[in-house]
């Protein structure tokens, strides 16, 4: 059974009633014979190796123990000690929803779809349903569901996906972080065993591995071809890879379920998250297949993201009615379009100490609620958005006292505190509906657009009182719930997902909110790197990117506006300062790449993705194309000082080799201090003004720019410039 998209084939074996096993997971094959399916069928099949079971041991998408295989196995579980080493006999395939007969099963050749294979076990009395899908983009995702059949309670404690890697794949690739310093990317080689990540935070966490890739040593983002994974799921998750004494590899994932977690009754059903798979030569092919997904989806946000205004570095937890106003009043005449209201305005929520889950304005800071500065919001033709934490509890709150039952715990004890607060249980029916109440109530009252969601420590001890018995699974199923049922209330509100900056950056948050906050550091040299690989998941239009303040509030390091404009307009553009102590230049040129980012944002925020490989560290070159090749902006930054001056050339790849473009600098507000390359056909003196000056460029083909490449300006570290490129029309 074939599946095709995207420049991808994914072959199925789903004969002898067996459950589905990729067989192929890559290059597209093209459409294929029942013969030639047969024989790539049999050229996967393994010989019987020495001292290992007496017959080739076949490898299926929820790998199985009892064929010999001996890694990792798809489900674990048992029935007090039984049905622990199921054998499923497949007894239903369709595929994309149509049933399929017997005459139909021995081969279905398709372009994109979903195959489902029905599978049971009269022994260990389960029923295990697998969906495999290839979407029109040519991603690859899968997910299990298991019913209990029996009569007594069968425990799950485990359910993993596996994609089989051929041998040719041996670095990998995934990512690492703190907070402050999400996804770090580390490399290593997969030997023989097991490369493990697992998150047992309760959300996906700053150290979360994201996406593990698997490829061709050396692999980079125009080259070598890469298997990755990704996990869809905002709780407890894992990734791995596992490479065998036999040498099979494989890429996966599933949901981490803490001991006893869950534990089916009769007619039950487990389903895991989504596994997602991409296949591509280079990262940023792999990267362009998840965006395409993702924008392709019915609910993805418009291109012309509207531009942000967040309080929170301007006047944290000091809210007062006129200088809110007064911010946004400034923030208005530059441009901006939506204004978010952050912690603070609930409550006793003065510090962070407490408030937490009362979820009413307070009365001391807000005596007529927040009606004035909404109205002035609104008059002033901005969205109204609002900080919201509804996962978490103070103790020291009104909730609280009234029902401490209602905190996350287990074993008697309260759980070590996190940001001074703890975890409130949505899993909890009454608890649930308290909290959905009150943010209705507060949406019912108030014209907000915007949610800001925020989650700020991990889950530990997170027990369900009295018995205290594991409840993250829970938690993360009301999450979604909640946010299902705000959405349904309140169509077209938006909901960012913020979790101490990125620590809830997945699929499975992303089905349900409209961006994420990709990390509470805004300094723009860090951002650079951040931005550079949570694009890896996700197109720019989903992350949050804003322009800070010129001292950095998490580093301490101040940058040039120009610098920390251009990393921030490569995303959903935003601003995070208190704009009453901007100078008037600094304001000039807010203004100034504001404008740019609306001209551009279509662009900025729709195109190919291109991150471009350097040999020099120093280097952070990336950018966006058109998707018809029209035009495109680079990046050209400098993030430390090379050994070399000056620094030759660099490519600009992602273009038409057949086209002619006109390639420009881009000249917004205050440059940098700079000494221009001869191609921008600019004479002037190194630090010289160039706001004002219109750079003519030059005009060269895509072939030449990608292959050969240009000069790069002499640049300070801790800056960048950006490129305009556009294609002649031939006027």
């Amino acid at each position: 059974m074939s599946l095709r998209s995207g420049g991808v084939s994914v072959l199925l074996d789903v004969t002898e009633g067996r459950l589905p096993a990729i067989v192929h997971w890559g290059a597209d094959l093209g459409d294929l014979t029942v013969d030639e399916a047969v024989a790539i069928v049999l050229a996967n099949v393994p010989p019987v190796a020495n001292n290992n079971v007496d017959k080739p041991v076949r490898l299926a998408l929820l790998p199985e123990h009892h064929e010999g295989w001996v890694g990792r196995p798809g489900l674990s579980g048992s029935r007090a000690g039984t049905g622990w080493s199921p054998k499923f006999a497949v007894t239903a395939i369709s595929v994309d929803g149509e049933s399929l007969d017997d005459s139909e099963l021995q081969f279905v050749s398709t372009g994109p779809g979903a195959v489902e294979v029905t599978a049971e076990d009269p022994v260990a009395q389960l029923q295990l349903v697998v969906t495999v899908e290839l979407a029109a983009g040519g991603l690859l995702r899968a997910r299990a569901t298991v019913t209990n059949t029996g009569a007594d309670g069968y425990q799950v404690d485990d359910v993993t996906l596996a994609f089989p890697v051929p041998q040719e794949a041996r670095e990998l690739l995934d990512f690492a972080g703190r907070w402050g310093k999400e996804r770090v990317p580390q490399r290593r080689e997969l030997g023989v065993g097991t490369h493990l990540r697992e998150g047992r935070k309760g959300r996906t966490g700053a150290d979360a591995a994201t996406l593990l890739h698997l490829g061709t040593p050396g692999f980079g983002f125009a080259r070598g071809e890469i298997w990755s994974v990704h996990t869809g799921w905002s709780g407890n998750h894992r990734h791995y890879a596992e490479r065998l004494f036999s040498g099979e590899q494989v890429i996966g994932g599933g949901e981490l379920l803490l001991p006893g977690e869950l534990i089916l009754a009769t007619g039950e059903s487990y389903q895991t998250p989504w596994i997602y798979g991409s296949y591509a030569d280079g990262l940023d092919a792999v990267a362009r297949r998840f965006h395409a997904f993702l924008r392709a989806r019915p609910n993805h946000v418009d291109r012309q993201r509207p531009v942000t205004l967040n309080v929170w570095e301007a006047v944290y937890f000091h809210h007062d009615a006129a200088r809110l106003i007064d911010l946004a009043e400034r923030a208005a005449a530059l441009g901006v379009e939506r204004y978010v209201l952050d912690d603070g305005w609930f409550g006793s929520r003065r510090n962070d100490y407490s408030g937490l889950g009362d979820w009413t304005v307070s009365k001391d800071i807000w005596p007529t609620g927040l009606h004035p500065l909404v109205d002035r919001v609104r008059e002033l033709g901005m969205e109204f958005g609002l900080w919201f934490e509804p996962e978490m509890i103070n103790v020291d709150s009104d909730v609280a006292r009234a029902h401490p039952e209602w905190i996350m715990a287990t074993g008697d004890r309260m759980p070590v505190e996190a940001r001074h607060q703890q975890v409130i249980n949505l899993g909890v029916p009454e608890c649930y509906a308290y909290i959905r109440d009150a943010i209705f109530a507060v949406l019912a009252e108030y014209d907000i657009g915007y949610i800001k969601w925020d989650h700020n420590r991990d889950l530990i001890d997170a027990g369900t009182q009295p018995e205290g018995r594991p409840g993250v699974h829970a938690q993360t199923e009301a999450v979604y719930r909640l946010i299902d049922d705000i959405k349904a209330a309140h169509p077209g509100l938006e909901i960012e997902s913020c979790s101490s900056g990125g620590a809830r950056v997945d699929l499975g948050i992303l089905e349900r909110t409209d961006r994420v906050w990709v990390s509470d550091c805004i300094d723009p040299l860090e951002r650079q790197q951040m931005n550079r690989w949570t694009t890896q998941l996700i197109p720019p239009e989903l992350m949050g990117s804003h322009i800070a303040s010129g001292r950095s509030h998490t580093t301490g390091r101040v940058h040039d506006f120009s610098f920390r404009a251009a990393t921030a307009v490569f995303g959903h553009l935003g601003i995070e300062w208190d704009l009453a102590e901007a100078t008037e230049s600094e304001l000039a040129d807010l203004g100034d790449w504001i404008a740019f980012f609306k001209q551009e944002r279509d662009l900025l925020l729709g195109g190919d993705l291109v991150r471009i490989d350097s040999a020099d560290p120093t280097l952070a070159l990336h950018g966006v194309v058109a998707p018809d090749k029209s035009k495109a902006i680079y990046s050209f930054g400098v993030i430390a000082r090379s050994e070399v001056a000056p620094i030759g050339r660099f490519r600009l790849p992602g273009l038409d080799p057949e086209m002619s473009y006109r390639v420009r600098p881009v000249l917004v507000g205050t440059m940098p201090r700079l000494s221009p390359p001869a191609w921008w056909n600019v004479t002037m003196d190194r630090g010289a003004d160039l706001s004002t000056v219109q750079a003519p460029g030059s005009v060269f083909t895509g072939a030449v720019l990608g292959s050969v490449g240009v000069q790069a300006p002499a640049l300070d570290p801790d800056h960048a410039v950006l490129l305009r490129v556009e294609a002649l029309t031939g006027d």
